[in-house]
């Protein structure tokens, strides 16, 4: 009796009806307790997932597959719904809970204020990547802006597939006009993760230079959103010049009113 307490003290038992011992090893911090003990922060991807869709070493090995692909979370925010229900371990109930975590993650990253001032092409990147980075077609945005650079007004005036967006001109500036905008920035995202802009982008930001300038509309920026990084036609010189015209800093807007 005195030999098998001490020996508990430290860990070990006695096996029964052979006199040997064994070692007695701690059960496995699951991934819901070490984030209580250390926090959200310290779990990996899969380990948060695995908190999210349940508990024991099957959930924790679906999520480990889920994530198993070299675009991670990134690529599981961009799965149809019905592809990810269909996966074996999955379902309607943690699809649904997995899609709208996601979500909720990307959506967290949003800019708060109502009408923020955006004055570079780095800080128009900041805004709109969490809305359109992860997207799995080519969307086409028309931020709008007082002579102050305070965003009246972000439109989303097309959508297309995964490598082309086909724009009508007249969506472009009737949000423009509606918003009642002295200047504009165009944007759009590329479903690859590579910002470089095409030959159609440059022809499309040419022609909508032109019809802004008919329309005293002033076309700002040209900003093409990729996977973790972006474009700007201004910084990089490339946005198209009418008639003498000079192109100073993103923010030339300014003060001027």
């Amino acid at each position: 009796m005195e030999r098998t307490a001490a020996l508990a003290t430290v860990g070990w038992e006695e096996s029964a009806g052979e006199g040997s011992v064994r070692e007695k090893l701690p059960e496995a911090e699951s991934p819901r307790e070490r984030l209580f003990r250390l926090g959200a922060a310290a779990l990996t991807d899969p380990e948060l997932l695995s908190v999210l869709m349940g508990s024991g070493v099957r959930t924790q090995a679906l999520a480990e597959a889920l994530l198993a692909t070299r675009g991670g979370l990134k690529e599981l925010l961009q799965q149809d719904p019905r592809e990810l229900c269909a996966r074996p371990g999955m379902g309607p109930g943690r699809t649904a809970q997995v899609m709208a975590a996601l979500e909720l993650g990307r959506r967290a990253q949003r800019v708060t204020e109502r009408r923020p001032r955006l004055r570079t092409p780095k800080e128009i990147s900041a805004y709109l990547a969490p809305n359109l980075s992860a997207l799995r077609r080519e969307v086409f945005h028309v931020l709008c802006f007082n002579a102050r650079n305070v965003l009246l007004h972000d439109a989303r005036v097309a959508e297309g597939t995964i490598n082309a967006c086909p724009v009508d001109p007249r969506e472009v500036f009737a949000a423009a006009i509606t918003s009642r905008a002295s200047a504009i920035v165009l944007a759009h995202n590329h479903p690859s993760g590579d910002p470089e802009p095409s030959g159609q982008d440059l022809g499309l930001t040419a022609q909508l230079i032109e019809a802004g300038r008919v329309l005293g509309i002033k076309v700002l920026d040209h900003v093409v959103i990729g996977d973790g990084t972006y474009s700007s036609l201004l910084e990089r010189g490339e946005l198209p010049l009418l008639g003498g015209e000079t192109r100073g800093p993103w923010s030339m807007a300014g003060e001027r009113g």
